[in-house]
């Protein structure tokens, strides 16, 4: 059943806001606004109705407007609507930490959580630095992403990522960054049913870089195992399983951004369950919370957990230095 029309109106400080990833000029001369949403529509503030066929931004995977999911938000802010996250912590943010480990694969059972997609891949990123500091190999501080990889806009994610647009404003970014060639080889695999036959041999860039660099200078490896913002590029049969040996073997730390695919995008949990390839952290956003209050996170192997907050056994303090407020 579609609801009722809105009745708002639409704003005339439409110039006060300046909008991502928008072009703000043409915006503010023709607006595009949308006042309300339920189930599969938007509603536009004259009331037209707008079947949101991408789910937001490939975020609401539950529908819009859940009753469990607004009075979820409702009764939380009454209860507890904001404590401070550094020394302090809330029962339900080790409960669901808990419950989320629980559908990740493997052991990657350990969860940190941020505010964002971007957040959660910059966590991930000072994560896999800190990972090999504290076992001796500070030499590690190489990221490697991918083109056309989508990874947020923070410094590290727009350092990893691949999209040229994204990254030429801000300079060059995390010293040392590279990147692998992305996977879409549209000649060969044009009308592939699945996952396509070829291109299992672009990993092998990776020994290259390996060659290039030195393994002992590379921290960790970040690819979508399903792109999705440049195109909906599905891995190649064995791609993603040779970059898993790649970097087992020169101790590379080896990172999905699922904060597209997670949460049942692809059929499963994670794309990591679906396609058979388990990576040593995740990160997650989006329907995470089917979009309805800003969080994302990072999911780890307990190893990688149980090396950075062990390095400090016989001291206490901090064991990493990272936090959002």
């Amino acid at each position: 059943m579609l609801h009722s029309p809105s009745t708002e109106q639409a704003p005339n400080d439409l110039d006060a806001f300046w909008m991502p990833f928008t072009d703000n000029r043409y915006f503010k001369a023709n607006p595009r606004l949308l006042a309300s949403a339920k189930g599969m529509f938007y509603a536009t503030p004259e009331g037209r109705q707008v079947l949101d066929g991408t789910a937001g931004l490939w975020c609401v995977n539950a529908g819009h407007g859940r009753e469990t999911i607004v009075e979820a938000i409702r009764e939380q802010a009454g209860r507890l609507d904001f404590a401070p996250t550094f020394q302090l912590g809330h029962p339900l943010a080790f409960t669901l930490a808990a419950r989320l480990g629980g559908i990740m694969p493997s052991d990657l059972d350990r969860i940190f959580f941020a505010n964002s997609g971007s957040e959660a891949v910059d966590t991930a990123l000072k994560i896999a630095l800190a990972y090999h500091r504290v076992r001796g190999q500070g030499s590690r501080t190489r990221l490697i992403g991918r083109e056309r990889g989508y990874h947020g806009t923070g410094f590290g994610g727009i350092s990893v990522g691949g999209i040229v647009t994204n990254r030429r404003v801000f300079g060059p970014g995390l010293p040392g960054s590279d990147h692998l060639p992305h996977t879409h080889d549209h000649a060969r695999n044009a009308f592939s049913r699945g996952q396509p036959e070829h291109g299992a041999h672009l990993a092998d860039a990776l020994e290259g870089l390996v060659n290039l660099h030195g393994a002992d200078t590379i921290a960790a490896v970040i690819v979508e195992p399903m792109a999705g913002s440049t195109g909906v590029l599905v891995p190649p049969k064995g791609y993603l399983e040779r970059l898993r040996e790649i970097c087992t073997r020169h101790g590379i730390l080896l990172i999905f951004d699922e904060v597209i695919t997670g949460f049942g995008r692809v059929g499963a949990a994670t794309a990591a369950e679906r396609l058979g390839v388990t990576p040593d952290m995740i990160t997650l956003a989006k329907g995470i919370t089917n979009a309805a209050v800003p969080m994302g996170a990072v999911a780890c192997r307990r190893e990688i957990y149980d090396t950075v907050t062990g390095a400090m056994a016989d001291a206490a303090g901090i064991e990493l230095f990272h936090g959002y407020t």
